[in-house]
């Protein structure tokens, strides 16, 4: 069941306090590149530096008094860690955050930093999956998903909504699609305050399960994930992959070339910095495929390892 326009205003209202309302930035350099107008919703501007705030602070605000108490766990080497445990912080809630070994120092940095108690394990999911079960049974800590979970789908529509409050007459909105949670949130804001723009999902052509799994009407993995877009190596759930199917217009591919090249172009002419994961979104507007058009983007994020740039 699709979720309705009274769940997203109650839940823009409830995490309000706790997040923030990014600004909308524009390129008149990139408008001339693409041909389109383009309003970059900047989500690497949020809190810890990505849009994952939103859902996580969502999922842990609806929480029972008895669940909080016991805490949160997630599995997560990126984002959604360092998301779950920030949120947690400000609401006083212990996090435990489950992290392969091999996930880069800077991010299991940040996660202590917000407070979160971490565990280290082989980089499988297997592994990731089995150290959750064995910290849950010892804590009775509640599981959050970064992306199929309701809560945290509804949260992540709410930077749709802010966009779309200041920009009315958008044709289209463009996000990044790994493990669906903003690509369904997004599409579920969109219908409920403007039915008329279209959202669209853009994926690496070297994990390309989301594409493949719409076109087939089932959730498909992939054999292989080969992307420089390390936040979209990662697969559709149950809960976000029928809101998809319903409300998103199509999924286009982009290469890896052209992730780098529209991610540095943000760097040089927007002076911003954006992860590859964001660029995925701004790929195809750049060649040319929303000419004429009035193009709303997600810059989903801009947590990058500056010790290993693409260019």
């Amino acid at each position: 069941m699709i979720p309705t326009k009274t769940e997203l205003i109650e839940c823009s209202t409830r995490i309000a306090p706790f997040i923030h309302n990014t600004p909308v930035l524009t390129s008149q350099t990139i408008n001339t590149i693409s041909g389109a107008e383009v309003f970059f919703k900047c989500e690497n501007f949020q809190k810890m530096g990505a849009f994952k705030m939103r859902g996580a602070a969502n999922a842990i605000l609806q929480l029972s008094d008895e669940e909080k108490v016991k805490g949160v766990i997630t599995h997560s080497s990126g984002n959604f860690a360092q998301a779950v445990s920030l949120a947690a912080l400000k609401l006083g809630v212990k996090a435990y955050i489950v992290m392969p070994e091999n996930a880069p120092l800077p991010k299991k940095q940040a996660v202590k930093g917000y407070g979160g108690v971490i565990t280290e394990c082989e980089s499988t999911l297997k592994s990731r999956e089995l150290t959750v079960e064995t910290i849950i049974k010892k804590t009775g800590a509640t599981p959050l998903h970064p992306s199929n979970q309701m809560e945290v789908i509804i949260g992540q529509g709410t930077s749709a909504i802010e966009l779309l409050q200041n920009h009315q007459n958008l044709d289209v909105i463009i996000t990044p699609v790994g493990g669906g949670g903003l690509l369904a949130g997004t599409a579920l804001s969109a219908h409920h305050f403007n039915p008329y723009c279209k959202v669209i999902g853009a994926e690496p052509i070297g994990a390309d399960d989301a594409f493949r799994s719409l076109a087939a009407g089932e959730i498909l993995d992939n054999e292989d994930t080969n992307t420089i877009a390390d936040g979209l190596r990662t697969k559709l759930g149950d809960q976000n992959f029928p809101i998809i199917q319903e409300l998103v217009e199509k999924i286009v591919l982009v290469d890896e070339q052209e992730i780098i090249d529209a991610m540095r172009l943000v760097w040089e002419r927007m002076k911003m910095i954006i992860e590859p994961s964001s660029a995925v979104a701004l790929a195809p507007i750049i060649r040319g495929e929303f000419k004429s058009k009035k193009v709303g983007i997600i810059i989903s994020g801009g947590n990058v390892d500056l010790n290993n740039l693409p260019f």
